[in-house]
């Protein structure tokens, strides 16, 4: 009975990747505002929060990374779509293992939200700088990524608050 439990729990693991993948790029697509040096902002982080505060940091990490670069593939921002992957993949990895520490405490999403913007921001800066654009024109995206983050923590911590409350066993799939 162990081994098929586990298989179930592989499969619906799996699973969970795949739908919370899927929900990152359809969140990362529905609504692109461009920005000058040829990237855009989205509102990917609020999937990106959703998926790493309500399933962990494996599949935040999967899904994030994934999902956005998925998204810069099928939206014509190839060239992003490893920086997305690294940025967005570690952006929900921190937030996932921050807030495992008190999934209670409000001063740990506080947190979580506070270094989320810094891996966004600080993450496309020094990558887009290193090997798109340079960094003087990379340094003009900040405020955007800054303003992505934070209304991603807004929308996607609420979201993920309202999730848990419905399914009170949202904590035996996360990974």
């Amino acid at each position: 009975m162990a081994e098929k439990e586990k298989k179930t729990s592989t499969a619906l693991r799996i699973s969970l990747i795949a739908v919370t993948t899927a929900i990152v790029a359809v969140f990362t697509i529905a609504l692109r505002i461009p920005t000058p040096i040829g990237g855009y902002v989205s509102l990917c982080d609020a999937a990106v929060t959703f998926v790493a505060y309500s399933f962990g940091p494996f599949t935040g990490f999967i899904a994030s990374g994934l999902g956005t670069a998925i998204a810069d593939l099928i939206g014509g921002y190839g060239q992003w779509a490893p920086i997305s992957f690294i940025t967005h993949g570690f952006e929900a990895l921190a937030i996932a293992l921050i807030v495992r520490k008190n999934p209670a405490s409000f001063i740990y999403k506080i947190i979580s939200a506070i270094i989320a913007a810094i891996i966004v921001a600080g993450g496309y800066f020094l990558l887009t700088g290193a090997f798109l654009i340079g960094f003087s024109a990379s340094l003009a995206e900040v405020p955007a990524n800054l303003v992505q983050a934070i209304v991603g923590v807004i929308i996607g911590l609420p979201l993920s608050l309202a999730v848990r409350r419905a399914y009170r066993k949202i904590d035996d799939i996360a990974w």
